[in-house]
């Protein structure tokens, strides 16, 4: 287990650490919004074919391979419930968690899986399905979208800060730079655009609210959040990739705010 480690950036609360230690630690209602992509619970990176990509794509020989820490299915379920068991107290009143998950397939599928868990401490407001663009590896009905569950706190609406209509549940294949990234070494190896959470973090919150992801990786939500204004609280167990997100935020803070659309 990594002996936790708390830096200050800019605006940002980062801990380098278990969220399982870290999260009952943290105030009530200290959060506006949670964004987080937690593990999936697919052994992604463990010498499987996101692992292999470049040899199965005949792009190069194996690279090394970056496993996720708690991605087995049992370590990334309790993980996620763990979350939801703590959400309600910490977020703020009209709060709301947005959760990266999987898309359809097998006879459980995570999405449903996950839904199903979220309403209950939170009230599930929607799923809103990512379509990532190019097809995905694989096999058939090859994967080519993920989707992003809203829960919000219970008691009330969550925020909603657009006079927008037409916000849909479907983000389309190029809208704002939201395709898929295909990682490099120098990334967290299923990151996210920054943009996808610039998304969310619009709709629902205003500058100088406050943004937890519990799972931060390399630091995309992070650079979102500051991007827009906002404070962010982030948590991230490896080392390596906390490191990589410090100097990520570091550049963002010492450039202020970004040219995100929200």
């Amino acid at each position: 287990m990594t002996a936790p480690r708390e830096e200050s950036v800019g605006d940002a609360t980062l801990y380098l650490g278990d969220c399982r230690e870290i999260l009952p630690e943290l105030l009530d209602g200290s959060a506006d919004m949670i964004w987080t992509d937690p593990p999936y619970g697919h052994n992604n990176n463990a010498d499987d074919l996101i692992g292999r990509r470049e040899a199965a794509l005949g792009l190069g020989s194996v690279g090394p391979l970056r496993p996720i820490a708690n991605d087995g299915p049992q370590e990334a379920e309790a993980l996620f419930r763990f979350l939801l068991g703590q959400a309600p107290r910490l977020l703020a009143r009209g709060g709301c968690c947005c959760c990266c998950c999987g898309g359809g397939g097998g006879p459980d599928p995570m999405f449903a899986r996950w839904a199903t868990a979220m309403d209950g401490p939170l009230e599930f407001k929607q799923m809103i399905v990512w379509d990532k663009g190019p097809m995905g590896l694989g096999w058939h009905y090859r994967r080519s979208y993920e989707t992003v569950l809203v829960g919000q706190k219970r008691g009330g609406s969550c925020k909603w800060h657009t006079e927008r209509s037409d916000i849909e549940n479907i983000i389309r294949p190029g809208m704002l730079g939201r395709n898929k990234i295909i990682p490099t070494a120098s990334q967290h190896p299923t990151e996210k655009p920054v943009a996808l959470s610039a998304w969310f973090i619009g709709l629902h919150t205003l500058p100088g609210e406050t943004v937890l992801d519990p799972f931060f990786g390399s630091g995309s939500t992070a650079e979102a959040a500051l991007g827009l204004g906002r404070k962010f609280v982030g948590i991230e167990i490896d080392p390596v990739y906390f490191d990589m997100a410090c100097r990520r935020i570091d550049l963002v803070a010492r450039q202020g705010r970004l040219a995100l659309e929200a």
